[in-house]
């Protein structure tokens, strides 16, 4: 049985508690962690269930200049991310795929997207890796040149999540109003928008939508514009700063399930006259899980916490997001070991787990690149004369 004790921090008001029950309740009602056979009809499915449960609109603000609740989406992604990945990921794209709608759109735009992606009715993806600009955001490629009312796209774009089945896709491409990432601009680009295909569908060890895509003189009115031009990489930036706490929660939700399942292997497994969890040597493993997880929530709430003070967040979310992501990646290679063989038996939950948790310490900034982040601030700091 999972541990909810933590909901009693003072990070958290009564209606964060409430929410954390609701959902809970709503997930051992809806959710299963296994995978299907069809993973993209599953993820459509998701989502219409969680628009239609309501939790969308926690990711997706209704009006504009409406807060986001970070400590909210992260209780989201964690619980989510407890009872099924899948679940997680099509929550996370969602919010995501439209943030930057949500944060810089025309009130047509938020009004011809943002409802629509809260009911669960439309599938948002947020297009902005490329094959030679991951983590370096400068140095994208694909280019998006001003003609007339319109913008004509040409280029690519991979690793994109949704990919295949978003009913669209918010780009980010060079406009050239300056050198390196001040001259980027984003856009939003229907499915089935003409010169734009899905060139490659990418299979990864945790299943779920994810495509290559190609831009062939693609236009786009310009209208479709999200935010000023040339400010494509404060429009990214902005709506990643929302959503990179929410990533250690996710982190977080699968650690947490790996102590659990760990729990149970422990106090279940018969062996030597006795339990697996007599031998001293499970329990150390066991108290080196737990604290991995309790120090992962305190550096994720805390973050959250700060941010929905008002607060700039850059170095908290990154260590946030690299310790959780790290730590759940040991807790749950320790529930690997726990349960032996059966570990790695396809679809037990906590080889499901394992498959899981990899990408966490990629996507939205490898941990190598959040060490960075933290490094360049506590230098930043120390040569204002501000203490780390």
């Amino acid at each position: 049985m999972a541990d909810t004790s933590y909901l009693d921090w003072p990070f958290f008001e009564p209606r964060h508690r409430e929410l954390a029950a609701a959902l809970e309740a709503w997930c051992g009602e809806h959710l299963h962690g296994a995978h299907g056979d069809d993973v993209d009809a599953e993820c459509r499915a998701l989502v219409r269930q969680l628009g239609e449960g309501g939790w969308l609109r926690h990711a997706v603000p209704a009006n504009a200049g409406d807060a986001i609740d970070t400590r909210a989406i992260c209780l989201l992604r964690e619980t989510l991310a407890r009872h099924s990945g899948l679940a997680d990921f099509a929550f996370a794209m969602q919010g995501l795929g439209s943030g930057a709608i949500s944060l810089h759109g025309t009130p047509a735009q938020r009004d011809r997207y943002l409802s629509r992606v809260a009911r669960g009715e439309a599938i948002a993806a947020f297009a902005l890796s490329e094959p030679e600009a991951g983590s370096d955001v400068a140095a994208m490629q694909c280019t998006a040149r001003a003609e007339g009312d319109h913008y004509v796209l040409d280029g690519e774009k991979t690793w994109i999540s949704n990919g295949g089945i978003a009913d669209f896709y918010v780009v980010f491409a060079r406009t050239g109003e300056a050198p390196g990432s001040r001259g980027l601009s984003a856009f939003i680009v229907d499915a089935g928008t003409p010169g734009f295909e899905i060139a490659e569908r990418i299979e990864v060890i945790a299943p779920h939508p994810l495509a290559r895509l190609r831009f062939t003189r693609c236009r786009v009115p310009a209208t479709q514009r999200v935010g000023t031009a040339g400010e494509g990489f404060k429009v990214a930036m902005r709506t990643l700063d929302v959503f990179r706490t929410s990533v250690a929660a996710a982190a977080l939700g699968f650690a947490r399930r790996a102590l659990d399942e760990a729990m149970h292997r422990a106090s279940t497994r018969r062996m030597f006259n006795g339990v697996l969890g007599d031998f001293q040597l499970t329990q150390a493993k066991l108290a080196q899980m737990a604290t991995m997880v309790d120090s992962a929530a305190l550096l994720t709430y805390r973050a959250a916490w700060l941010r929905d003070q008002g607060r700039s967040v850059t170095r908290e979310a990154a260590m946030a997001k690299m310790t959780a992501t790290e730590n759940a990646q040991q807790v749950i290679d320790a529930a690997v070991q726990l349960w032996g063989g059966l570990g790695v038996v396809s679809e037990q939950p906590v080889e499901r787990l394992y498959r899981e948790i990899r990408a966490l310490r990629i996507y939205e900034g490898a941990t190598e690149v959040q060490q960075l982040i933290i490094g360049r601030d506590l230098l930043r700091q120390w040569g204002a004369g501000a203490v780390p």
